[in-house]
């Protein structure tokens, strides 16, 4: 477990520092288990510790709260990956890169660090300026992994991925520039969400 830890670990920093080197690496090798559950660790990982944020902060945890936090959100965390790489091979079918389900599956599995931390932000979100500033930076994060996985992991021609790339900011641009951001909003903290509406 503590190999696996470390090798974890080491994952999440090529990814940070060099993500090209480490998305070329991911290849098809039949262990679709270890991505599944690194999704689901990193859920458990992320309910702990938003509920741990909630306990410091004076509320009251409930059943229906730890048990949200150990089955719900982990579950929820590999049902996302799975809805992801979905998108993901349609985006690899339109940019005309890799039509390989496990790689796709892989590449995202491998960015999952980035669910506990999301979690945590939008749990820390306290006002309306706190929740646009997390909000923005988190979602542009995610747009660059995104990149990445499609350019690098999925082989998808540079030019095609961009542009795909570039309709998926438009359209969060135009969420941002709505009403439909408070929507946005209150899938992520609705407390912090609550106060763009004072």
């Amino acid at each position: 477990m503590i190999t696996k830890a470390t090798k974890w670990l080491k994952s999440i920093r090529d990814i940070i520092i060099k993500p090209r080197r480490f998305f070329t690496k991911i290849v098809a090798d039949g262990n679709l288990e270890e991505s599944m559950l690194k999704a689901f660790m990193y859920g458990l990982l992320g309910g702990i510790m938003v509920l741990a944020l909630r306990l410091m902060g004076g509320a009251t945890i409930t059943l229906g709260a730890v048990f949200s936090a150990i089955v719900i959100v982990p579950v929820l965390a590999v049902a996302l990956l799975f809805i992801m790489g979905g998108m993901l091979m349609l985006v690899s079918e339109i940019t005309g890169g890799e039509r390989d389900w496990e790689i796709a599956i892989k590449g995202l599995a491998s960015v999952f660090f980035i669910y506990p931390v999301i979690l945590v932000l939008n749990a820390l979100a306290f006002n309306c300026t706190s929740m646009w500033i997390i909000s923005i930076a988190v979602d542009a994060y995610i747009l660059f992994l995104f990149y990445n996985i499609a350019l690098y992991c999925m082989r998808g021609k540079r030019g095609n991925v961009i542009a795909v790339i570039a309709i998926f900011a438009l359209f969060m641009i135009t969420v941002y520039a709505t009403d439909y951001r408070i929507g946005w909003f209150m899938l992520k903290n609705a407390g912090a969400t609550l106060a763009c509406l004072m």
